[in-house]
């Protein structure tokens, strides 16, 4: 049966905290501390190497990635987990270039998050093929699919606006062309629905430490779409993508299906805490969340624009082309949010000005944001911003 948001029992908040920065990393839920705890000694601690099997910890990387698959539209069996965002994404570029070998560009847009396109400079460089990275404005991205290019790299929504991709549409003009997608949903997966089985792109990456509550570090996540998964050539040809690790052979076989895209080791520590902290979704309906989100949002910029005047809007503001957070522009945004974390309203900084506030109706409400505002208000018609202690950089913005 569908629950009705929010599930905050489901989370271990502080008291008293207004936490608006699930898109940034999500907070603890109940149950991963003792699920690790006991995974450290009733696992690790009492089975040692045995665990591997009689623990099940060769089988995460699949058997998680099928909790996440349900929230994105994934078929079983083609989404795997391990490894960061960024390898995965490499992993996924190169399979998709030695896909169109005639082809040379690389197609992303300047909302793209800083780490896809550098991981991309990196693959281009190291290739000497000739390769090119493309990037493009936002709203030039379907226009410009051109038969020149192999592979459209496009993060689905913005982390610094919000500003949020069609999928389909997208999908659609990137195949049109000839070209391979691969879309990053490191801010939609959790917070607006995603269907991939529909959609039919040819990968897709995302991370589980934003709205999947993962905790810091959080395993990545790859998907493949089902018929391609047995005719993809890796590129990291790791030791656990092998068609049979243990035989120890000396020549790399690719395993098949999406066990090709194993890495390394998987992080099993993680793992456990991911797979646990997945329960908060249990009888969460993606639709109904995705309501609930643009309801906070909505009421959020209305708040803001009527009480705090001296912030600009710098998300859409259609919700339908937003994704699940709101940004503010202001010349002072970084001291100011600082004077909103030490009230326990957490948001957070994205240079050059923006505020940046996520809404995650699992654990935030209307009450929520009303308070949010009341200080947001407060430290802006006060300036209380404005205090030296506010105006110190740290390294985490």
């Amino acid at each position: 049966m569908p629950v009705t948001l929010p599930v905050k029992d489901r989370f271990e908040l502080p008291d008293g905290m207004i936490y608006l920065d699930g898109n940034s990393l999500g907070p603890l839920p109940r149950g991963v501390k003792q699920a690790v705890a006991d995974m450290i000694s009733d696992q690790w601690g009492a089975h040692l190497i045995k665990g591997w099997n009689i623990d099940g910890w060769m089988a995460q990387p699949l058997r998680v990635g099928n909790l996440v698959g349900r929230l994105v539209g994934a078929a079983p069996d083609t989404i795997t987990m391990g490894d960061t965002l960024s390898i995965k994404v490499v992993q996924a570029l190169a399979a998709g270039l030695r896909m169109r070998p005639d082809r040379k560009v690389i197609l992303s847009d300047s909302g793209n998050f800083p780490s896809d396109l550098y991981m991309a400079q990196g693959l281009i460089a190291h290739l000497a093929q000739g390769h090119e990275l493309r990037i493009v404005a936002p709203e030039e991205v379907e226009a410009a699919m051109t038969d020149d290019v192999a592979v459209a790299m496009i993060t689905q929504v913005d982390y610094r606006s919000g500003r949020m991709h069609d999928m389909t549409a997208v999908t659609n003009a990137a195949q049109a062309a000839g070209a391979v997608m691969l879309w990053d949903l490191a801010h939609s997966a959790g917070a607006v629905p995603v269907d991939l089985a529909t959609c039919g792109c040819e990968f897709a990456v995302g991370c589980t430490y934003k709205y999947l509550n993962g905790g810091p570090g959080a395993p990545a996540f790859i998907y493949v779409r089902p018929d391609l998964a047995d005719r993809i050539d890796p590129l990291l040809s790791g030791w656990l993508g092998h068609d049979a690790p243990f035989a120890f052979e000396a020549t790399y076989r690719p395993a098949p299906g999406i066990e090709r895209m194993r890495v390394g080791t998987p992080p099993v520590l993680q793992l456990a805490a991911l797979e646990v902290a997945m329960q908060v979704w249990d009888g969460v309906d993606m639709d109904d969340l995705r309501a609930a989100s643009l309801r906070l949002s909505d009421l959020f910029i209305a708040q803001v624009e009527d009480r705090c005047p001296q912030l600009t809007l710098a998300s859409p503001r259609d919700g339908a082309r937003r994704g699940s957070q709101v940004s503010f522009a202001f010349e002072h945004g970084y001291a100011a949010m600082q004077a909103l974390i030490a009230r326990d309203v957490i948001g957070d900084f994205r240079a050059p000005n923006l505020m940046r506030f996520g809404f995650t109706p699992l654990y935030v409400d209307e009450a929520d944001v009303i308070r949010a505002v009341d200080h947001l208000a407060d430290i802006l018609n006060q300036r209380i911003w404005d205090t030296p202690a506010f105006q110190k950089t740290s390294r985490v913005t």
